[in-house]
């Protein structure tokens, strides 16, 4: 079986540009001794959007791979598939993020959920799980409670899994299963019941992307408390442990962390879990990069930052629009947002301060932040001309996508010193 390494990052990349930049930062890690393997991710909606083939980000990642010289693995990974998006990533893609959150809550078969708890009283009682202080206690009518939830969920996980390993046949990539774009977080004793259903369902899971508790808006650190999600977090770890020995799933099996990018508050909490469970995590940073190409843009001045400009104050102008698909993972302050005519004033530091993400800094804007993240759209509605100046600026471009992903994001979570 294509099995996934302990640490694993997803890079998406909207506009194909930064793979070496990506790239360089995993590079950084293991000249620290630390492996961190780079998944590039890019969704059927992003596709959508910019115009492009799924294909496009096999050809960028195996392009920067021979460039660089990286003889550790890498993936492509299918982002948030579907059954009715997923045949146009079979070919390229040998990572597959199965997105079920639709059918959290739809209705499923009684005489199916009676089946499942018959075929686990395991998980019925007072269950003791290695790293957690209280045992979990629960009546049959609790986790039939749970598994009436999520059942459906699992089985559309189920048939989209088949359906992948029928074109590319079984042990021939990798299975992630994503309930994280829902309403409510899932608790780590309804954790152990969604597991103990993949399991029965023969998925090979290699990693499960829940909601946890919190806001994971795009772009921006995590706002909710710290405590409950390390809480959280490290049980989770606990039931992940557990569920692998109790239900015969892959010892590779992790968490996935989505909208993962810029989580700064967190990270301490999560990489004393790691080490405290040895375990692996995978961390989505896609988003991150593409604000990164942005601050390269006004870094670089001249044209780049006039295009910078253009692009928020484009966005600015068409904010409901682009809002309206990530709503439930921003958190936009209209009344925050600068006018056009302050933003084209600006220089480049301005312009950089309220979009690098340094809390520090007391230029920082959130909302203005928040906003560009939505806003690829306009930079791929500009096509060429876009594409151009990421070349005319690729110095800037690249060195603030390479430190950001480095310094921020993997050297917090895995990096001594």
């Amino acid at each position: 079986m294509l099995t996934i390494s302990k640490y694993t990052f997803g890079v998406g990349d909207r506009f194909a540009h930064q793979a070496q930049a990506q790239l360089r930062a995993c590079m950084k890690a293991a000249e620290h001794g630390v492996t961190v393997v780079p998944v590039w991710n890019k969704s059927n909606r992003e596709h959508t959007i910019i115009g492009s083939e799924p294909s496009s980000v096999r050809t960028a990642a195996d392009a920067a791979v021979k460039a660089l010289g990286w003889t550790k693995p890498y993936h492509v990974d299918a982002d948030h598939i579907r059954l009715e998006t997923v045949d146009r990533f079979v070919a390229p893609s040998d990572f597959f993020t199965i997105d079920v959150a639709d059918n959290i809550g739809k209705s499923a078969d009684p005489a199916a959920v009676k089946a499942f708890v018959d075929r686990h009283p395991q998980l019925v009682g007072e269950l003791n799980i290695a790293g957690i202080d209280t045992a979990f206690r629960t009546t049959r009518a609790d986790v039939e409670r749970v598994a009436a939830k999520y059942l459906n969920a699992v089985q559309e996980a189920g048939r989209i899994y088949r359906h992948i390993a029928a074109a590319k046949g079984e042990g021939n990539f990798i299975t992630e299963v994503s309930m994280d774009e829902t309403d409510h977080p899932q608790t780590p004793p309804e954790l152990l019941v969604i597991l103990a259903a993949l399991a029965a369902e023969g998925i090979p899971l290699q990693t499960i992307a829940p909601k946890f508790t919190g806001r994971f808006n795009k772009g921006v650190d995590y706002v909710g408390d710290v405590r409950q999600f390390e809480k959280e977090f490290n049980d989770d770890l606990a039931v992940i442990a557990f569920a692998v020995k109790a239900f015969g799933l892959p010892a590779s099996l992790k968490l996935s962390v989505h909208s993962g990018s810029d989580k700064f508050s967190i990270y301490p909490a999560i990489r004393t879990a790691l080490r405290r469970y040895d375990a692996g995590v995978h961390v989505k940073t896609a988003g991150t990069n593409w604000l990164e190409e942005v601050i390269g843009l006004a870094e670089a001045g001249g044209a780049g930052l006039d295009m910078a400009k253009d692009i928020y104050v484009q966005a600015l102008g068409k904010l409901d629009a682009l809002c309206a698909p990530y709503a439930t993972v921003i958190d936009i302050d209209a009344k925050k947002l600068p006018s056009e005519a302050e933003v084209r004033g600006w220089s480049s530091q301005q312009f950089t301060a309220a979009l690098r993400h340094d809390q520090s800094n007391p230029g920082f804007n959130p909302s203005l932040r928040q906003l560009i993240h939505v806003g690829f759209k306009v930079a791929a509605q500009m096509g060429d001309k876009y594409l151009k100046m990421l070349e005319s600026c690729e110095a800037s471009v690249s060195r603030n996508v390479t430190a950001n992903l480095y310094d921020r994001h993997i050297k917090p979570l895995f990096i001594d010193g």
